[in-house]
């Protein structure tokens, strides 16, 4: 986000709200440890589709025989069997 032409505090916005995100669980009365989160989209957030378009619309793949298919918050590299040396 930081190459597209945002106003300072739009920008300033984002970064924040990316920030040191956490996750714990809770299920049948027992909390789980917390854990902390790197990703850079939060699912379920009103802002994480957004996200996920900036992020992923300069994704391709590095070898001419494999692609790249784009669905909502999910992204899968298909590589056909004739290129699984390309896979790494």
């Amino acid at each position: 986000m930081a190459a597209l032409e945002l106003p300072v505090p739009v920008y300033n916005w984002l970064v924040d709200f990316f920030r040191e995100h956490a996750h714990r669980t809770m299920f049948n009365g027992k909390e789980s440890t917390t854990a902390s989160i790197s990703a850079s989209i939060i699912q379920g957030s009103s802002i994480g589709p957004a996200a996920f378009t900036v992020t992923a619309a300069d994704l391709t793949p590095l070898h001419p025989g494999n692609s790249l298919v784009k669905f909502a918050d999910d992204t899968y590299l298909v590589v056909p069997s004739v290129n699984a040396s390309t896979r790494q």
